[in-house]
């Protein structure tokens, strides 16, 4: 009975699929294509900078991955673009939650887009270190001398290094910039 098994074993063969046949391996896979555009982005109507496919995403696979678009290539808005003017149109607008178009797009079209950088850091915090050692400069060399309603008054006690006091008067002024809208719309 055993040799009967090793037989029965040996007569079954394995049928290699021919090398030809381009068929799927996995029948329950389905391929579909993803339909896309080809993106060519202009950097403050300069360029194109770089032209690239993306895939539209959605329900209806209609609409622009703006949020992607952003992140991959470092920018904080876009823009139509018409490259025969060079002009710049009106701003894409996108969904902030789930970073898509709210305009649809076709399959295979053509999107030129204009994007502006995002801003560095460098500039703000040397514009900043810039004022502060001006401002530190002008009060060393102007108020060598107390005046004498500063030296009466109860401030005389306080002695502010001047760097201090230009770095207070810097950071208000940028805070008071920035929060102006908070404040009008806690009724302030």
């Amino acid at each position: 009975m055993e040799q009967e098994k090793e037989n029965s074993a040996d007569q079954v063969e394995e049928i290699q699929p021919e090398s030809s046949s381009k068929r799927n391996p996995n029948p329950k896979s389905v391929h579909i294509k993803t339909p896309e555009v080809e993106v060519r982005l202009y950097r403050r109507g300069r360029g194109p900078v770089e032209v690239f496919k993306s895939r539209l995403g959605g329900w209806d696979q209609n609409q622009l991955e703006v949020g992607d678009i952003l992140e991959k290539c470092g920018l904080k808005s876009l823009y139509a673009f018409n490259p025969e003017e060079g002009t710049r149109g009106v701003s894409i607008r996108f969904n902030a939650k789930n970073g898509r178009s709210m305009l649809p797009y076709t399959d295979g079209a053509v999107v030129y887009i204009d994007g502006e950088p995002k801003d560095s850091m460098v500039m703000p915090v040397t514009k900043v270190l810039v004022a502060v050692t001006l401002l530190t400069l002008l009060i060393a060399i102007f108020l060598k001398e107390t005046p004498d309603w500063l030296s009466t008054s109860k401030l005389s006690n306080l002695n502010f290094p001047p760097w201090v006091l230009a770095c207070i008067v810097i950071a208000f002024t940028r805070l008071r910039k920035r929060t102006k809208d908070v404040l009008k719309k806690f009724g302030w």
